[in-house]
């Protein structure tokens, strides 16, 4: 039988937290995520290698404005081709209202700092976020793989956002999959969505200065200036560097 998370008798985040440890990479499809969400699990991408070992993360919900949306949807149901100018506008667009999801409130100095581990991890190939485009997903899968032989993949399929309401802090209806057969079929389900045509890759554009820059622009423009930089530096450079303190007034 399976495991009822409801974040009333049982938390999803415990659990997924503990299974994060143990696994080297996940496949995460979920209608919306922020920061407060993913703050709660970065720690456990962080020691993976990039590449292979990185997680997935496909958001189903469409952030466009409407009439880029309806515009996106007109060349779905035409020809379904996309100009190069096209794509590219359409990309930084997503990524805009994509951060303005991800920041949503007033970002604290642990949002910052989650802002900050969530590029380096991008830019190391240790996160890879798509937007899926060609329909409305609402769908909330985690679906993790492990290096072990009797038990590769575990998933939690249900009601749960990545953020931190939907993973500890409101109700919500989520079991645990454990079955070989039925999490090959989950793994499929999501690489079909995730190769499909119209699954946009907005990640490097989520790591543009400009991008970061916006997300915070209360930050004096030298010090977010050098808060990029050093995320930068600290990927290519194989080693996380301490974050020069400041008082926030």
């Amino acid at each position: 039988m399976p495991r009822i998370f409801d974040n009333i008798d049982r938390q999803l985040l415990p659990t997924l937290k503990t299974t994060l440890g143990v696994s080297h990479r996940a496949d995460f499809c979920v209608g919306y995520f922020n920061l407060r969400g993913w703050r709660q699990i970065d720690e456990h991408i962080e020691p993976w290698t990039g590449g292979d070992e990185c997680c997935r993360l496909l958001v189903g919900m469409s952030i466009l404005p409407q009439h880029e949306l309806a515009e996106a949807y007109r060349i779905i149901k035409t020809d379904g081709v996309m100009d190069n100018q096209t794509a590219a506008r359409l990309k930084k667009s997503l990524a805009a209202h994509f951060r303005r999801q991800l920041t949503f409130g007033a970002p604290t100095d642990a949002d910052e700092a989650g802002l900050r581990r969530l590029a380096a991890q991008i830019l190391a190939g240790k996160v890879i976020v798509r937007v899926q485009l060609h329909e409305r997903l609402h769908a909330k899968l985690y679906l993790l793989f492990r290096h072990d032989p009797v038990s590769p993949s575990i998933g939690f399929l249900g009601s749960s956002n990545l953020t931190f309401a939907g993973l500890a802090n409101q109700g919500e209806l989520n079991v645990d999959i454990t079955g070989h057969d039925a999490c090959k079929k989950l793994a499929q389900w999501f690489d079909d969505r995730w190769k499909h045509n119209w699954c946009i890759d907005i990640s490097k554009e989520l790591v543009t200065v400009g991008e970061v820059r916006e997300a915070f622009a209360g930050i004096p423009t030298g010090e977010l200036d050098g808060m990029i930089d050093e995320a930068v530096k600290s990927v290519r450079n194989g080693k996380r560097r301490e974050r020069p303190g400041r008082t926030r007034k």
